[in-house]
């Protein structure tokens, strides 16, 4: 018996407006002029400057009159979603390189096809501060087919996750606390230490994490002195190679340019999206004239000329439509950010920086969290008191004994105090942090010490005595 039905599955196809516009959100300023100049290479109908022997020629118009069956009134097209910037020569500035970008100029140096790359760095993107993949693989592969229409298969992905596991630092990429410590361990030279500390990870982690060292010795058949030798290694290693309270920055320098200029007039807060160094984008005279020739032409060549000019210039309209959802969605962003976080641009004091996640901003500007996470990706704001990443600004929150919320920033802050001004002879343990914790006047749970203390590179108590 032959059975019929009816099946009905919701599908969301992005287009490829929305595509290229995801994709440019994720730049920087440097990356995105860059980008810029490869489409003007790449599109032989857009040029970035004028033409100097007929300027009387030169009508500004938009991409869209230039349609199929109307008439091109004139040579060139203007992109107005820069503001004139009263500065033309922008100082840059020298900060170190984001965790991301590190591992996407890694990316960079591996002999992958585009659709491989795409899918490596879609994983470098889903890495938390500190460096761990921590979604599950096929709920990965699903987000890279609906949110940037990436088809691929949980092998497909372990592939490449296992080539950005081999990046600097190591450790990045694991997907919990011992696949990041062996990570490190076999990047290391094989001596009788390391081999002894990769054995005890790889089949006694639980006894290592429960302290029961006895049955390590004796299931190994270690001497006290290999043992300490091996935890030794295992102590020195980093538990959090992504980092945490910096955002992940490397000790490479290089030459960045704020994307947000952080501006106050009268006490109100303001900012500037600064253009430096993006063209104009126009559209190339002889192409133009192309398509004027080719109107109400009868030959072949000149019809198959016109209608790859109409590929180019539809390209080319994507291409300046998607800059201009760019701006709006950084502009748009940023605002609700300076919004939410306005007593901290004000006084530049951390104790002002209130609790805030991407879905509060998410649910400010009307966009999902996923595109706000791309915006505050590698972006940057100049203020009187600094230049910093937009990721900066965010952090869960938790209550203080007066019941007011304060951000997991300033707790973290507070327990780095803590530890600092400790008896290193006897070190406080992790219930006597909460205690500590307590006095300073925050409600601090143990689990969340022992969190916090491991997203800072603080070791355990024991680890921290001195003699």
């Amino acid at each position: 018996m032959i059975k019929q039905g009816l099946e009905l599955k919701q599908q969301q196809k992005l287009s490829p407006l929305q595509i290229q516009t995801i994709k440019l959100i994720e730049l920087p300023i440097q990356e995105l002029e860059q980008r810029i100049r490869t489409e003007l290479e790449e599109n032989p109908v857009l040029d970035d400057s004028p033409d100097p022997d007929k300027p009387e020629e030169a009508k500004d118009v938009s991409l869209d009159e230039l349609t199929d069956d109307g008439d091109i009134p004139a040579y060139k097209t203007r992109v107005s979603n820069w503001g004139k910037d009263p500065r033309p020569e922008y100082n840059t500035f020298s900060v170190r390189q984001s965790f991301t970008q590190s591992l996407t100029d890694q990316l960079g140096y591996r002999n992958l096809d585009p659709h491989q790359y795409e899918i490596a760095a879609f994983i470098i993107g889903s890495l938390d501060t500190d460096g761990y993949l921590r979604r599950d693989i096929d709920s990965l592969v699903d987000d890279m087919a609906f949110r940037a229409g990436i088809q691929t298969d949980a092998d497909e992905v372990l592939s490449l996750l296992r080539v950005i596991q081999d990046f600097e630092p190591a450790g990045v990429g694991a997907r919990d606390l011992r696949e990041c410590l062996l990570i490190q361990l076999r990047g290391l030279r094989q001596t009788p230490d390391v081999i002894n500390a990769e054995r005890i990870l790889e089949d006694y982690f639980q006894e290592f994490s429960n302290k029961h060292f006895q049955k390590i010795l004796s299931r190994l058949s270690l001497s006290e002195e290999d043992l300490k030798r091996a935890m030794a290694r295992i102590v020195k290693l980093n538990p959090a190679p992504g980092g945490e309270v910096d955002y992940t920055y490397t000790d490479q320098a290089q030459q960045i340019v704020p994307d947000f200029i952080l501006e106050e007039h009268d006490g109100e807060l303001s900012f500037t999206m600064p253009r430096f160094s993006v063209p104009e984008l126009r559209i190339n005279k002889k192409y133009a004239d192309l398509l004027l020739e080719a109107k109400g032409s009868s030959e072949r060549a000149q019809k198959e000329a016109a209608t790859f000019v109409r590929q180019k210039l539809d390209s080319a309209k994507w291409f300046v439509e998607a800059l201009k959802q760019r701006q709006n969605t950084l502009r748009r962003t940023m605002s609700e950010i300076l919004a939410y976080q306005h007593d901290y641009f004000v006084s530049g004091d951390e104790a002002d920086l209130r609790p805030m996640v991407l879905k509060d901003i998410a649910e400010k500007t009307g966009f999902d969290i996923s595109t706000i996470s791309r915006v505050v990706n590698s972006k940057y704001i100049e203020t009187h008191f600094g230049i910093f990443p937009l990721k900066y600004f965010f952090s869960e929150g938790m209550e203080n004994k007066e019941g007011e919320e304060v951000s997991t920033r300033e707790l973290k802050k507070a327990l780095q105090e803590c530890v600092d001004a400790e008896n290193k002879k006897k070190p406080l343990t992790d219930e006597q942090l909460v205690e500590e914790m307590g006095r300073r006047g925050y409600k601090v749970a143990r689990r969340t010490i022992a969190k916090y203390r491991g997203q800072l590179g603080i070791p355990l108590a024991r680890w921290r005595k001195e003699l």
